[in-house]
């Protein structure tokens, strides 16, 4: 199956992109040829341009806090495990704590080493880091991979405690989400949100052997999926009706 997310908030939305930058890195990092190492760098710098909102440390504190003040409400019912419930909430005090000790915006160090950041400001040009261009970042690219690797490994620890908890709160936001079958009539759904939630992720899996790619779309009151086939060089719309699972996360 294959999992389509679309977020109904620009706050998700950035937590879905660092996400995204996160686990890349954590793919490219262990390996050992120099490009997937600049490729690395390059998206630290990536994850450093989306994380330099001004609310976004705020917004994850916030939201840490929220879902500690959710998860205390479950104390005291029988069905539910204090001890299971104690980790969480150690695990969220801990990430809350991690983030609120950190000075700035994400990568903040990193911004004082200027080394780092004439590569930076060499990096969004096309061809910009060719070796004629930054020499001492050409010869870095030819040490060891160990010694590579253990400065992208200093360097993204700097982004550990935002990687952690925005980890941990997308887990807990999926995980509030019922599964439910649907089917697209004649390649479309549209399905009215139950009122008195705010719902702020939408996770879609379809079979690949479809041959289908949704196109989402959505507000506080509706949501609207289409689906749309690959013909030659462009995407058609779906006449067929089609079956698919769809959750919705508050």
């Amino acid at each position: 199956m294959i999992l389509y997310e679309y977020p109904f908030n620009e706050r998700i939305r950035t937590y879905l992109r660092l996400e995204h930058l996160f686990r890349r890195l954590g793919e490219l990092i262990p390996r050992s040829h120099p490009l997937d190492h600049h490729y690395a760098l390059a998206t630290i710098f990536e994850v450093m341009d989306v994380a330099a909102r001004a609310d976004l440390k705020s917004d994850v504190l916030k939201d840490l806090d929220r879902q500690k003040q959710v998860l205390n409400g479950y104390r005291g019912n029988p069905g539910v495990s204090e001890r299971a419930l104690d980790d969480v909430v150690a695990h969220i005090e801990s990430c809350f704590a991690a983030v609120n000790g950190t000075p700035g915006k994400a990568g903040q160090p990193l911004t004082e080493n200027e080394w780092l950041m004439s590569i930076r400001s060499r990096a969004g040009i096309p061809g910009g880091t060719c070796e004629f261009d930054l020499p001492a970042y050409y010869a870095w690219q030819h040490l060891p991979a160990e010694h590579r690797r253990a400065d992208l490994e200093r360097w993204a620890g700097t982004l550990g405690p935002l990687a952690e908890s925005i980890h941990l709160l997308l887990k807990m936001l999926r995980d509030s989400g019922s599964p439910q079958k649907v089917i697209a009539t004649g390649g479309q759904l549209q399905q009215n949100l139950p009122q008195g939630r705010t719902f702020q992720l939408l996770r879609l899996r379809i079979a690949p052997e479809l041959g289908v790619v949704p196109e989402i779309s959505g507000n506080r009151l509706i949501v609207s999926v289409r689906l749309m086939r690959q013909d030659t060089d462009r995407l058609q719309a779906s006449s067929d009706n089609t079956p698919f699972e769809l959750t919705l996360c508050a």
